[in-house]
This record gives C-alpha cells, structure tokens and sequence, in this order.
C-alpha cells in the first residue's frame, strides 16, 4: 500500500478530519473513503483494525484513530 486511507463515515468530527488529514498530507498520498457511501469497504476497514471512524490507515499498516464519531458497528446499522 503506498498511500494512507482515510475512513469516515461523513459526521462533522469526521470530515473536520478529513480536511486536516487532507492538508498533512495532500490528495496524492490519500484515499478517501465513506463508509456510509461505500458500506462495501466496511469489511476491509475492520481487517485493517479500524474500530471506529474517522481512522487513518498508513502505508505500514497502522490505524491512527482520530477523535471520535462512531464505531464501526454504528456505521453498520
């Protein structure tokens, strides 16, 4: 993986994140994905480690969960 991959599900505490990530670290270097768009990238978010969004998925494979908007069972339904 050569790019990070920010997870959110579209909350304010999340795409407040979602700026400042984009400003760390610029379009290039980041996918973005909404899980309440995409619920088919739950799964891959959860193998990953994500516990709760919005989260920061790294090149290493870290999760940096940033603040708190909602679990991934709460982006589940």
């Amino acid at each position: 993986m050569s790019k990070s991959i920010f997870y959110h599900a579209g909350c304010p505490v999340c795409l407040s994140a979602e700026e400042e990530i984009l400003t760390l670290i610029g379009k290039q270097g980041l996918e973005i994905v909404h899980l309440g768009e995409s619920s088919n990238r739950i799964e891959e978010a959860e193998k990953a480690g994500v516990k709760s969004v919005p989260a920061l998925l790294t090149p290493s494979g870290n999760v940096l969960h940033i603040n708190y908007g909602a679990s991934l069972a709460d982006v589940k339904g």
